[in-house]
Parts: C-alpha cells; structure tokens; sequence
C-alpha cells in the first residue's frame, strides 16, 4: 500500500514518519478501551467477517461487482467515556447507510474521517453511484452525519475516524446536519495543523493518562468544527458571525414550521425580513434553501413513517405540504432509493436487527 502524498507543501509541515503511524504495544492508562480486529486473506472469508464487525453502523458492500480474491483490513478502537477514535487499515468497499438504517437506530454522532494514505474516499450521497469521479489524493477530512443515509466508497488506504457526540460539534456548528458529505483538504495552514495533531492523537494515545488523552481529543474536535466553520464562512470575523446567526435563525425557523402548508423560501424571506442572495448564499451547499426545506420535510415524512405505522402515507405526506401522493412517492424515492411504503415495511426488521446489534463506538 503506497503512503505517498501528493500534496508537497504538506511534507514540510508533517514529517512523512509522523504519518506513517508504526504499530505500538498499547500500554493505556485505565478508562481507555481498546480492541483491534482484523482480517486477511481468502476474501469469501475475509470479507464476510468484515461486514460482520462494521454490521452496527454500516452495511459493507463489495466495491465492483467484481469481486476481489483477497480481502484485506484491519482496525485499532479507542474509546474514552463517548469519545471514539478508529485507526483503519480498509481494502476497497462501500460503507452504506441506508435510510431505513437511519430511521429506526438511534446513533446520532457526526464522524470525521481522516484520509491519511492511499485514495480518499468518495462520499456518493444516499445510495451507491459507482461511476463517481475520484477526488485529488491529498490528505483530506470527510464529515458525515451519522444520522443521515449515506454511501462510501473507500479504496486500499489508512484512515483515522473520529465519533463525536453531536452536542459538541453543535457548540460551535449549530446546525450539525449540514456538515453532511463536506470535505476539507490539507492545504491551509489550519488544516495541516488539524492534521498533524490528529496523526499525534493517535500516537500519543498510548502512555498517556485518559484526561491527558480525553483533552488531547477535545481539543481535535475544536480544530475540526474550527476548519469546517471556516469553510462554511461561518467563522474568522465579524461578518461571519453575523451569517452563523442568520443561518441558525433560518433553520430554526424551517424546523419549527415543517408542518405548515404555506412554507416556501418566500415565506421565510418575509418573515425574517432576509435577502434572496444572502440566504442562498448560506444554503448553496444544500442546493438552495428550497432545496433545504424539501430535504427536511422528506427526512421528517422518514422518521413519521417509522414512528406511526398506523397513519396513512398520503396523510403523512399532506402533513409535510405534500398535498400529491404521487408525486410525494416519487420524490421521496429519488432521495432515499426505497418507496415510502417499502420503508414503512421494513422498519420492524431492522428494528429488531438493531436490537441485537452491539454499538460499533
């Protein structure tokens, strides 16, 4: 496996032996959980115990539908109280999480996912689209919202991933779900630092005291929402302090009233007294903030579908400004691959699945 880096600007800030990260004997201080898993070889074997392992967060996938003979990865865990570091040796694969996983589980953590050798991996939305267009091989972080479907494609590389509570994410990230599928690349002088400590979290984890590590790990999660934030335009002065607000103050207001027919951006621009421009601006990584407030209502109709079986779809939907049935089926398949109904049938079965399940983190 190459640990090449492209980026050479990086070199100088990272020494390569800082990111090579040699296999230590942990020797942990008490209240650091450790565990490691690995497999290796015949990929019907391997593969298989692979999915296994990842069942309770991710259903794991073959990357093509031709299938590797070998198969292999391997994962060093370190847990402190709710806080969960992952060192990953990963083969090719997709990591999926579907809606009906989402709708009916309860882990609510955002991940962030270190890319430090080998391709980054490929966020392909809610449902797996093999034909996706590689990123640059430069040392990256992907951010996703554990409790929002996804699909991952990973390639053979070395990738640290980070389990964070949402509430400290939410400290300075408010709206926490937008974070969904953003990237942030090596290529200021934030992130080389970000990824220089998280390369020396998962080091020094190892002969150090659990608050030693526990601060070690706080302070990842402040340089982490520090370089998202700022990517966002949601941080660094005066200005972006003011867009952080109007953008809390419109996502609050399009939670509290996802139920009314009458939402629509025009209804939210007049009722805050906001500019077209300056709201779109704020929501163009949602595709708009139309396209906000639809995804909102179809990931709400999700969740009721689950949580009332006994309601009709098509009342489900009326609720949520839907007021075309087919036209709601429609639009909820295009999102989440599975038909409203579908989901409504599948949820009792994953929801017994997920109750023999053992948490991943």
């Amino acid at each position: 496996m190459s640990t090449a880096l492209i980026d050479n600007s990086l070199h100088a800030a990272i020494p390569r032996s800082g990111l090579l990260l040699p296999p230590e004997t942990p020797l942990l201080a008490a209240g650091i959980a450790h565990s490691t898993f690995s497999v290796q070889g015949d990929a019907r074997q391997s593969f298989r115990a692979w999915q296994e392992r990842m069942s309770p967060v991710y259903d794991i996938q073959p990357a093509s539908k031709q299938a590797e003979d070998t198969f292999d990865a391997s994962l060093s865990r370190y847990t402190i109280d709710n806080l969960s570091l992952f060192d990953f040796r990963t083969g090719p694969n997709l990591a999926v999480r579907s809606l009906g996983r989402v709708s009916t589980e309860s882990i609510r953590d955002i991940s962030f996912s270190v890319y430090l050798a080998g391709p980054p991996g490929q966020f392909l939305g809610g449902k797996p689209h093999l034909d996706a267009a590689h990123m640059p091989q430069v040392p990256g972080i992907l951010a996703l919202d554990m409790d929002q479907p996804c699909t991952v494609r990973s390639f053979h590389g070395r990738i640290l991933l980070l389990f964070v509570p949402r509430v400290l994410v939410e400290r300075s990230f408010p709206d926490a779900a937008s974070l969904h599928g953003r990237w942030i690349h090596a290529t200021t002088p934030l992130t080389r630092l970000l990824l220089e400590h998280l390369v020396a979290l998962r080091q020094q984890i190892v002969g150090v005291s659990k608050e030693q590590a526990r601060q070690s790990f706080l302070t990842a999660v402040e340089l982490l929402v520090a370089a998202f934030s700022r990517q966002a335009g949601l941080s660094g002065n005066g200005r972006a302090a003011v867009r952080a607000a109007v953008y809390g103050q419109v996502r609050r207001y399009v939670e509290t009233n996802l139920h009314d027919p009458d939402l629509s951006p025009d209804s939210v621009l007049a009722s805050l007294h906001l500019s077209r421009a300056s709201v779109y601006r704020l929501f163009e990584h949602e595709g708009g903030l139309a396209a906000y407030i639809r995804n909102r209502r179809l990931r709400m109709a999700a969740d009721e579908l689950v949580r009332f079986p006994h309601m009709e779809v098509k009342d489900i939907a009326a609720g949520l400004g839907f007021n075309d049935a087919s036209s709601f089926t429609r639009a909820f398949r295009r999102a989440f691959d599975i038909a409203p109904r579908e989901l409504r049938d599948y949820a009792p079965l994953l929801q017994r699945g997920s109750e023999k399940r053992a948490r991943f983190t």
